[in-house]
């Protein structure tokens, strides 16, 4: 169904909710709620992308596909963010796979008006380009991570940055699938969720992880995880578990 005008001040999508109104307004009779269930695919590697979607109570993994199967996840999207970057950089096509990692709803526009607002200039503009430094910021940051840090500072930071995104504290996540997105085997994946999990930071039931302490998790954590959310702070206004501010 079409996005209500009057739904503005409930978006929990931060991107969305940053533009001021009338920018906002003007995109509103183009969005549409839409569900996201996993394992949705919403774009493949090559093919061109037809829609981009802004996520609400969904998590999204973008993943890189080697030649013998094998994947890692390069980026995640929720509520802070949109999936479908390349659409404003000048090119439909990726190399990367975007699909639903944790179910639940979002907002879906044409990739083609979406350009057309972004081409527009002003505020819009403005506010993508600084999440696309901010994207940038994680990716670089990510990188350097996954060749410096341990596989348990990595996985601490991977799931205090998922439970930021989804606001929450409980979400489904099976030791298999972290192992697919960090790019490990789930052996290794295995021992550094039971390390956390003896500590006392996380539970781990049939699927389920529970934030514990979390406190103790970011002490865990190396500090990328506060380096790339001190950058979405400083470009977008973007805290965790809260409404961002406007800053135009």
């Amino acid at each position: 169904m079409s996005l209500d005008k009057n739904l503005f001040q409930q978006l929990s999508n931060k991107l969305l909710a940053a533009l001021p109104a009338s920018d906002y307004q003007r995109l509103v009779p183009h969005l549409k709620f839409v569900s996201l269930e996993v394992p949705q695919m919403l774009y493949q590697a090559g093919e061109p992308i037809t829609h981009v979607y802004f996520a609400d109570k969904s998590m999204v993994s973008i993943v890189t596909t080697m030649e013998d199967g094998s994947t890692a996840e390069v980026g995640i999207v929720s509520n802070e963010g949109m999936v479908g970057i390349p659409v404003i950089l000048g090119n439909k096509a990726t190399t990367t796979t975007s699909f639903v990692q944790i179910s639940g709803a979002g907002m879906q526009m044409n990739a083609d008006v979406f350009r057309a607002e972004f081409n527009r200039g002003g505020a819009i503009q403005t506010l993508l380009l600084r999440y696309v430094q901010a994207i940038y910021s994680e990716l670089s940051q990510t990188a350097a991570c996954n060749r410096l840090h341990t596989l348990e500072e990595r996985l601490a930071r991977w799931l205090l940055t998922v439970s930021e995104r989804l606001e929450s504290e409980d979400f489904p996540l099976t030791q298999e699938f972290i192992a697919q997105m960090l790019g490990v085997r789930r052996s290794g994946v295995t021992v550094a969720a039971s390390t956390l999990s003896r500590a006392g930071m996380i539970s781990y039931h049939r699927g389920h992880i529970n934030i514990l302490n979390r406190e103790d998790l970011e002490a865990t954590s190396c500090e990328c995880y506060r380096v790339i959310q001190n950058e979405f702070a400083r470009l977008l206004g973007m805290m965790p578990s809260k409404r961002s501010e406007k800053f135009f």
